[in-house]
């Protein structure tokens, strides 16, 4: 599906040349779910503007479905981005006077697709939204607002999703949430890329490509991989013992002051 060979991209900022990318290779085949981590300036996120034909290689190789993506137009390019990717941002990236039904439509819309308005629907249905279609992101919580996003991004039925720090803004049990989505999407045949900085939310894909200085540092398969399902169940549990603690101290405190209350009455 994506192959990139030596692939580097080289920025001149004034007398200064920086090497965000020094000679990448990488393949990502249909049906995976693959984290990109590594630290800041490490250059996942130059990385991952490629992979979404945000960007070109300065030099280098990279295939979406066997197109050579490196010398293509701005035209072509974004015809790649509308027709095979569903991006999903950390910040949402939501129209705010839009409902939650016409920010999912509104790719549609430049794509000139007939039938946008079951589709976005059908998306938003399918990310647990049926009943908040009409609803603005100033009347949904974060994790709703990230599952328009991600209904928005599904709702071309693109090859790729790729995912940039989807939970960063995120309570745990809201990351978990949104977490399940992707391993379902990805269980259902979907390829998901997801660039993080979080190791936990790394855990939940299949494979974990670690980049430093522009390379590859790793690349290996997850033998641990976390499952969302389990990860909101163990959320839940916790909770749940968090709030008998809470009332076991609130109980105890009226007990210890009953005498004095009684002294006082």
């Amino acid at each position: 599906m994506l192959h990139i060979r030596d692939v580097h991209k080289i920025y001149t900022m004034g007398d200064q040349i920086v090497n965000a990318l020094d000679g990448i290779d990488l393949d990502i085949f249909d049906g995976e779910m693959v984290a990109i981590m590594g630290p800041s300036g490490s250059g996942k996120s130059t990385l991952m503007h490629i992979i979404g034909c945000l960007d070109t290689p300065t030099e280098g190789s990279y295939k979406f479905d066997d197109e050579e993506v490196s010398d293509m137009s701005e035209v072509q390019l974004a015809d790649i981005r509308n027709r095979k990717i569903g991006f999903v941002f950390q910040g949402f990236n939501l129209l705010s006077r839009t409902s939650a039904l016409e920010n999912v439509e509104l790719p549609m819309v430049y794509g000139r697709i007939p039938d946008r308005r079951e589709r976005a629907i059908a998306a938003l249905e399918r990310v647990g939204l049926g009943d908040r279609i009409d609803h603005k992101p100033n009347e949904l919580s974060g994790g709703q607002q990230q599952r328009v996003a991600i209904a928005r991004a599904i709702a071309m039925a693109p090859r790729l999703i790729l995912a940039d720090e989807p939970t960063g803004n995120l309570s745990s049990q809201q990351s978990e949430e949104i977490m399940q989505i992707f391993q379902e999407l990805n269980d259902e045949g979907g390829t998901v890329v997801m660039v993080t900085h979080e190791p936990d939310i790394g855990r939940h894909c299949k494979r974990m490509v670690t980049i430093k200085d522009g390379l590859v540092l790793e690349d290996e398969m997850i033998s641990d991989r976390l499952k969302a399902s389990e990860e909101l169940v163990r959320l839940t549990i916790e909770r749940e013992k968090e709030l008998e603690r809470r009332a076991n101290r609130t109980g105890n405190t009226l007990k210890s002051s009953e005498p004095l209350e009684a002294v006082i009455s």
